[in-house]
């Protein structure tokens, strides 16, 4: 009998914490959207949560969760390379979104082993993997670093970092080699002082700054470039003489994703998603029918609705009892998050929006989902919330 009264009040106990964090939350915040869903799928913590809002970059992921439903974690990202008979160098670009300095390093040096020191009478860049009409919706054309392009063949995510004084302009990476185009972007639109700016929305700004810096990276691994920059196809027929695979592997980029919150990369990753399930080249379309087809599957169809990959988009629309099955979803994967506070979620901010998702240890409830959505500028309120759950529940 008294092991019996004993049970009964210990599963009596979670009933005040739960309606204690309640009464906190809607304290600190009553205008608040928040949900919070145990491992069962009990909603513990239910306020406005019918909602729609805006995710931002708590859109990243979904983009997360498919990457991996779709490519798995071990996928890496190809970069091509081909030598004519006239040592004309072509490379086609596969969409790799971590092409960067540490990466393009290593690259030259196996791409000079491959080639011999030879000159190097043109780059010849194929970018035809991505369509030169793509728009990313919410992308806007200013030099913001969370704006660049996205590209078949992109170094450094399409960005610029750069030191300006006067008219004199030097690499802001001791890794990165300035080069010309860096150099005329950046004093026409860089900051003074040290700044990273993105390369606009020309693509063919962005692709000749890819072919300068790798060919500025194959003179460093000892070989030689005589020729200029062209844009081009691979002749039909030419064998590739290098295959570059991506060090880092899908599940590795994925955390950096999440954790810088880098649009470009999100975007990338989100487009290579419908070219592997539908074929090439990519397109936004074919990663949108491949995600709501995924979604539809899980029966979140109508309470997941994004028109791109990272957030940046205004018209991206989720509820927080999708985005808390979602997670269900992605439990497996819930390592590849790494929040700014150390735990296992994402922020999203745009103007007015402030967003939070993902998972919370508690003592009553063990690991809980889920998610929370703020208007104006609560950055700070959105965290606060959370500790309420952590230490509440």
């Amino acid at each position: 009998m008294r092991f019996r009264l004993l049970a009964l009040a210990v599963l009596l106990l979670p009933a005040p914490a739960v309606a204690g964090v309640k009464e906190t939350i809607a304290a600190l915040a009553p205008n608040a959207l928040v949900l919070v869903v145990d491992a069962g799928g009990n909603e513990l913590v239910a306020q406005n949560a019918d909602q729609p809002f805006v995710p931002a970059s708590v859109a990243k992921i979904v983009t997360a969760w498919l990457a991996m439903e779709v490519l798995g974690g071990g996928y890496r990202f190809e970069t091509r390379f081909y030598l004519d008979d006239k040592r004309v160098l072509y490379v086609r670009g596969g969409g790799d979104p971590f092409l960067i300095s540490e990466e393009l390093a290593p690259l030259a040096a196996k791409l000079v082993a491959a080639i011999g020191k030879a000159p190097i009478t043109e780059i010849v860049l194929d970018a035809s993997y991505y369509p030169a009409d793509l728009r990313i919706p919410g992308i806007e054309d200013n030099n913001e670093a969370y704006n660049a392009v996205n590209s078949a063949l992109a170094v450094n995510f399409n960005t610029v970092n750069a030191v300006r004084k006067g008219d004199t302009v030097r690499s802001g990476e001791k890794q990165t080699p300035i080069t010309p185009l860096a150099i005329s972007q950046f004093r026409e639109r860089g900051p003074k002082g040290r700044g990273r700016i993105s390369l606009g929305q020309d693509p063919d700004v962005s692709l000749r700054y890819a072919g300068e810096l790798i060919a500025a990276f194959i003179v460093r691994a000892g070989g030689r470039v005589t020729g200029g920059i062209a844009t081009g196809a691979v002749p039909a027929g030419l064998q590739p003489v290098y295959v570059h695979r991506q060090s880092r592997s899908l599940s590795e980029i994925l955390v950096e994703l999440l954790r810088a919150s880098n649009n470009y990369i999100a975007n990338q990753v989100f487009l290579e998603i419908g070219a592997q399930r539908l074929g090439g080249p990519v397109s936004l379309e074919k990663s949108l029918q491949v995600l709501n087809e995924t979604l539809a599957a899980q029966g979140l169809a109508s309470d997941i609705r994004l028109e791109e990959g990272s957030g940046i988009s205004r018209n991206n629309r989720v509820t927080a009892r999708g985005l808390t099955r979602l997670l269900a979803l992605f439990a497996p994967h819930a390592d590849l998050l790494r929040g700014r506070d150390g735990g296992a979620n994402k922020t999203g901010t745009l103007d007015g929006v402030s967003t939070l998702a993902g998972y919370a240890d508690t003592r009553g409830h063990g690991r809980v989902r889920f998610a929370i959505a703020l208007a104006g500028k609560s950055g700070d309120l959105r965290f606060r919330i959370l500790r309420a759950i952590e230490s509440g529940l």
